[in-house]
């Protein structure tokens, strides 16, 4: 049997102490690397949620109401706003659904729409590129029609069977019930672009 001396044991005492201590330094930097690492991600997803929600919504499309501009399951950008011009496209609050269509007249103005489906604001025929198939649609205001202060008139590009402003079931957007504007299509991916 082979005696350890003394130097020999404090050799190994302090080698086995320093491998120790190097572990538990890297386990102490593993961890606070780890944590910060984690605490970085959870900030940045927390600001891009608060962006998201707050100024560019995401949105998926339900429906065929938007066609051929928006088609079901397109996935569509919106900024929030409150300035709006004919032919922008907008999506709004309607009984706990977002609903998706074009501003067609603003506050004070007046709508006509001829039987043919031909639109008017302040008997002025209105140039809409977006819409392939004109239709009265489901119609049961009183034409013409003055929108009312702090409104919207809207409707949809397949007027057919779209439901908006023409009928009282929807009536016309308040500017409180407004998402925002949509302005970019995100998804499918050969169609992304700006919605026009």
């Amino acid at each position: 049997m082979k005696r350890i001396s003394t130097e020999e044991l404090l050799t190994v005492s302090s080698e086995q102490w320093e491998n120790a201590l190097s572990q538990t330094r890297y386990r102490k930097n593993f961890i606070s690397t780890l944590r910060n690492t984690i605490y970085t991600l959870i900030t940045v997803a927390a600001v891009a949620v608060l962006v998201a929600v707050l100024l560019l919504p995401v949105m998926r499309i339900y429906g065929t109401s938007m066609s051929p501009t928006l088609e079901e399951g397109n996935y569509v950008l919106s900024v929030k706003g409150s300035s709006f011009e004919t032919g922008d496209v907008i999506a709004f609050y309607y009984n706990n659904k977002i609903l998706v269509k074009r501003v067609i007249a603003q506050a004070g103005e007046w709508v006509d729409i001829a039987e043919d489906g031909t639109v008017y604001v302040n008997n002025v025929k209105i140039d809409e590129p977006y819409v392939t198939e004109l239709a009265f649609g489901e119609c049961d205001i009183q034409l013409p029609y003055q929108v009312p202060e702090s409104r919207i008139f809207v409707m949809g590009d397949h007027r057919d069977v779209s439901i908006d402003s023409r009928s009282t079931t929807i009536g016309c957007v308040a500017e409180e019930q407004i998402v925002g504007k949509i302005i970019f299509r995100i998804w499918p991916y050969q169609d992304a672009g700006a919605v026009q």
